[in-house]
């Protein structure tokens, strides 16, 4: 949740309170006034002498219905729950009229009064709170009856989780789906308490271990899961359960835009890659402080690509000054303005079409806009294409970097952010060596003088990126197979892209200068299931309709890799799933530069003589080797 969100949150929460309280007195005070009428018509009353009892019984009632939590909750998707709160706080309120009555004031009212007044304010404090499952019931029976649209048979629907989420859906399915012909079936959870209780009138008949018998009892079409934070690992153990069965698998795509109402139409969607890695919110961190990146000018380069059109995207929401995206796509640039701009007219967006290699269009950009946040995103990153081509990774991602982290310096930015990789750990191949280097970098400018706070934050692979393992298989699979996979045995930790992002900005809110932090990336895939999953997904049969091909582990590339070397330390954060490393060893800031400086002195067709520069200024491994002798 954004700042602004966060401190919006307790006005918006307290005039609805007042807004649903208003209303109740309204009602309330009403219905002793319609039901002293009603009792005038057989005996003379003076209304006028009873108005202070009255409004003191309205007082009360809306007391009480705050006492019992009824300005808590949810009405519009609330269970029959729900009405117990009502009865208890009407009916207290009536208790008690009836004996200040009574025993207390000189009967007031008559008693008849009292009763027939709370009866009424029951009925419409409920009909308040019940209205939009009424109208949406009575609406789509009045179609069907009007225009003869009759449903003729329902989809029957299993929900995978009794919890917030699967109540959620369940009545979304049963009042605002009408249409689609819903009919839910059963629940299943694994919570004991919850065996055998109905939910929105539906009964949790089992757990997960349930699925496949339940499917063939009750003849299940759809099986939705609908389990909020759900762990990776958990979700491909219910998915596994939900295969064995012929139903379809659906999921609930965001609960909180379920319940808030901005989820549209659609609210099933077919299962995701992302969704193997688990269900997990995108939020604050309450033990972060967040003002460092919120209200700045903030610059991110590589705006366009994967990692920084997701940045633009978060960071728009923490009212930056102003946000400047520098990237050289033009076409993505383009497009990422124009989707911002849209959605965020309060903040001022320009979009800088430059290249990092270029000194002096880097540096108009920070001599016009001095950016107080620099995320550093601009890279290259596909593996065999930089083996193919050391000399281009080396002038962006090397000298890029170098000459966006010397200008944040130079005009003295509050943060810079290096977007590394875990590949920059004990590098195999160049594009990792690249980014180890990248981080020696921030690390030697660390230790000038300056007001600039250098970070680096290192993770895997994120699923959804261009070139990435997703996209590529979902392309061989659609023209029929084979999907190409390296090695039965290679494994890769994962995480979605807006999850690592809200991760980045956290960790350069954490930052006290040259330091280099990793991501938890939960456990580890492998890639061969990944692919069997994606298949399954499809309907497909894996190596029965689309074959998988097993190719090789390409030049540069690792069977498994790695968060953190052995010449590192760690260090917790207050942050769970951030983790601080520092070095063992010191940096040889002197030998180290003038090993920079003569690496980007190397002329391009010097390939070799780049591989061994680069082996001399940080430890490589063999492929390097064999690539320099090859």
């Amino acid at each position: 949740m954004t700042p602004q969100l966060l401190r919006r949150a307790p006005f918006k929460r307290v005039k609805r309170v007042a807004r649903e309280a208003a209303l109740d007195i309204v009602i309330i005070y009403t219905s002793y006034v319609l039901a002293t009428l009603a009792r005038s018509v057989t005996t003379d009353l003076q209304i006028e002498a009873q108005l202070w009892f009255f409004a003191s019984a309205t007082l009360l009632t809306v007391i009480l219905l705050y006492v019992f939590g009824a300005y808590r909750r949810l009405w519009a998707r609330t269970s029959g729950h729900g009405i117990v709160v009502l009865i208890n706080a009407v009916g207290l309120a009536y208790v008690i009229a009836t004996l200040v009555d009574l025993f207390i004031v000189p009967r007031p009212a008559p008693l008849s009064v009292i009763a027939i007044a709370n009866i009424m304010a029951f009925v419409g404090v409920v009909g308040v709170r019940y209205r939009s499952r009424v109208i949406s019931g009575l609406s789509w029976r009045w179609d069907a009856v009007w225009n003869q649209k009759f449903p003729t048979s329902q989809t029957r629907v299993m929900i995978v989780g009794a919890g917030e989420a699967g109540q959620a859906l369940a009545w979304r399915l049963k009042y605002r789906s009408p249409g689609k012909h819903y009919s839910v079936v059963c629940f299943v959870d694994d919570d004991p308490q919850k065996q055998g209780m109905l939910v929105e009138g539906t009964p949790v008949a089992g757990t997960r271990n349930d699925i496949e018998a339940l499917v063939a009892r009750h003849t299940i079409d759809v099986i939705v899961i609908a389990i909020n934070n759900i762990s990776g690992q958990d979700f491909r153990h219910v998915l596994s359960l939900c295969e064995k069965t012929k139903a379809r698998i659906k999921v609930v795509p965001d609960l909180f835009a379920m319940i808030d109402g901005t989820l549209g139409p659609e609210i099933l969607r077919d299962v995701q890659p992302e969704d193997y890695l688990g269900r997990k919110s995108i939020t604050r961190h309450e033990a972060v402080d967040l003002r460092p990146v919120t209200g700045k000018r903030v610059l991110i380069t590589g705006a366009a690509g994967s990692i920084g059109s997701e940045l633009s995207r978060q960071m728009a929401r923490y009212e930056p000054t102003c946000l400047i995206l520098l990237d050289n796509n033009e076409s993505g640039l383009h497009d990422l303005h124009i989707e911002l701009t849209t959605q965020h007219r309060d903040v001022k967006i320009v979009p800088i079409l430059a290249d990092i290699t270029q000194d002096e269009p880097s540096r108009t950009v920070f001599e016009t806009y001095r950016p107080e946040v620099v995320f550093h995103a601009a890279a290259y990153k596909h593996v065999p294409l930089l083996e193919m081509f050391p000399e281009a990774a080396i002038k962006t991602n090397i000298g890029g970097t170098k000459r966006i982290a010397e200008l944040a310096q130079e005009y003295e930015a509050e943060r810079f952010v290096l977007i590394s990789s875990d590949k920059a750990v004990n590098p195999s191949n160049v594009m990792g060596a690249t980014k180890r280097v990248c981080e020696l970098l921030l690390h030697a400018l660390a230790q000038k003088e300056g007001k600039t706070l250098f970070a680096s934050v290192r993770f895997g692979n994120v699923l959804g990126s261009r070139g990435s393992v997703v996209p590529t298989f979902n392309r061989q699979i659609d023209s029929g197979g084979p999907v190409t996979v390296t090695d039965p045995n290679m494994t890769r930790y994962f995480m979605t892209i807006p999850e690592a992002v809200n991760l980045v900005i956290h960790a350069a809110c954490l930052t006290t200068g040259d330091d280099t932090f990793f991501l938890q990336m939960g456990e580890v895939i492998r890639i061969v299931d990944l692919a069997e999953r994606m298949i399954r997904m499809r309907g497909l049969r894996p190596y029965i309709d689309i074959g998988i091909e097993f190719v090789g582990v390409r030049p540069g590339e690792k069977l498994h890799e790695e968060l953190y070397s052995e010449d590192e330390e760690l260090h917790s954060t207050v942050h769970p799933h951030i983790t601080l490393l520092k070095p063992i060893t010191p940096l040889a800031v002197d030998e180290f530069n003038a090993g920079v400086e003569r690496l980007l002195s190397s002329t391009p067709q010097d390939r070799v003589a780049v591989l061994r520069e680069i082996q001399q200024i940080i430890q490589m491994q063999p492929t390097i080797d064999q690539a320099v002798t090859g």
